[in-house]
C-alpha cells in the first residue's frame, strides 16, 4: 500500500519545549508515542522523517478540542443536525468520538480503527471509554465499508479521518471507495472528510469528490492546514438552514471550543481546482504527488 502524506497544523514535535515521551511502542503499522508537553497530552505517530500529532488532550480542559480540523469536522452537524447512526473511520486519541457521544447521546457510533495498539493507547492514556452506544471495530475501513454495504447497513453521518503518521491510505481516497461510502448513506446522510488544504493532489481529490457526490461544501480556516469536505447524495442544504443549525448547536459546542456560528460563512461550493485533472481510482492514485506541497 502506498502512503500519502498529510500536513497537520499541530504543536511542535516531541523534544521541543521540554516535551516528555511517556510511552512508545512499535505496532504492526507505525511507531506510536504518547508525549506530554505542558498541559497537553498528545498521541503521535512517528514517520521516517518526523513525528506528527494525531490527537491532543488538554488536561486542564479535557472537553476542549485542541485541533482546528477536529472542531471543523463537527460542521457536518450543520447539514444533518440529528444523525442517529454514525460511522467514523479512524480513532486517534478518541476526542472526536467522545465529543459526538456527548453531543448526540441517543446516536449509535461505529468507530473503525485498523491498529489495535491505537485503541489500547486511547483507552490507557486518553481516557477513551466507549459507552454502550459506541462500538469500536478493529478493521480496515474499506473492508468494513464493503461488508456493511453488503449487509444493507446505512448511516446518517460518515466521518473519514483515517490517518497514520502523515499519510492517508490511498485505497481510502479513490472514487470506488467513495462510491461505497455514498452507498452507505441514509437519506439526508452526510460525509465529512478531513483532508488536505494544500497538496499536489488537491485538484485530483476535489475532482474525485465532485464526480461521486456532485457539488460539495469545502471548509477551510486559518487555524488549520486541513480542509473538511462535506458531501451528500442529495442537494446540499442552503446557507440559511446551515445558519439556523449553527445557532442551534452554538451553546452545546461552546465547551468544546468550536466556533460553529462562523462555519456557515466559511462553507463554499466554489470550484477552486483544475476540473481537467484526473479522478483518483483504484488503478490511478499517484501518491508521489503528495510528497511535497505545491510551489
Amino acid at each position: 500500500m502506498l502512503l500519502l502524506p498529510l500536513f497537520f497544523a499541530a504543536p511542535p514535535a516531541a523534544g521541543a519545549w521540554g516535551a516528555e515521551v511517556i510511552h512508545r511502542e512499535q505496532s504492526l503499522y507505525q511507531t506510536i508515542l504518547v508525549v506530554r508537553r505542558g498541559d497537553l497530552l498528545c498521541l503521535q505517530f512517528s514517520t521516517r522523517q518526523e513525528r506528527r500529532n494525531q490527537s491532543c488532550r488538554d488536561e486542564t480542559d479535557p472537553n476542549r478540542l485542541v485541533f482546528g480540523y477536529t472542531r471543523m469536522m463537527l460542521a457536518a452537524l450543520l447539514l444533518n443536525p440529528e444523525p442517529e447512526r454514525i460511522f467514523m473511520a479512524g480513532l486517534g486519541g478518541g476526542s472526536l468520538v467522545v465529543a459526538l457521544a456527548d453531543l448526540l447521546p441517543e446516536a449509535t457510533i461505529d468507530v473503525v480503527e485498523i491498529d489495535p495498539a491505537v485503541v489500547d493507547v486511547a483507552r490507557r492514556f486518553f481516557e477513551f471509554q466507549p459507552g454502550s452506544r459506541t462500538r469500536v471495530i478493529v478493521r480496515d475501513a474499506r473492508v468494513f465499508a464493503k461488508r456493511a454495504l453488503g449487509e444493507g447497513a446505512s448511516y446518517d453521518l460518515i466521518l473519514l479521518d483515517a490517518y497514520g503518521g502523515d499519510y492517508i491510505p490511498e485505497h481510502l481516497m479513490t472514487a470506488e471507495f467513495l462510491e461505497e461510502i455514498g452507498g452507505l448513506l441514509a437519506p439526508g446522510g452526510v460525509v465529512a472528510a478531513n483532508t488536505f488544504a494544500h497538496s499536489q493532489l488537491y485538484d485530483h481529490e476535489s475532482v474525485t469528490y465532485r464526480q461521486v457526490f456532485g457539488p460539495f461544501y469545502n471548509l477551510k480556516r486559518n487555524d488549520s492546514d486541513n480542509r473538511i469536505v462535506l458531501a451528500m447524495r442529495e442537494s446540499l442544504p442552503p446557507k440559511e438552514l446551515l445558519t439556523n443549525n449553527a445557532n442551534r448547536w452554538r451553546g452545546a459546542m461552546r465547551p468544546l471550543g468550536v466556533p460553529v456560528a462562523s462555519y456557515p460563512r466559511a462553507l463554499t461550493t466554489r470550484i477552486d481546482w483544475d476540473r481537467d485533472k484526473r479522478a483518483l481510482t483504484d488503478q490511478y492514485s499517484p501518491a508521489n504527488l503528495l510528497r511535497e506541497r505545491p510551489r
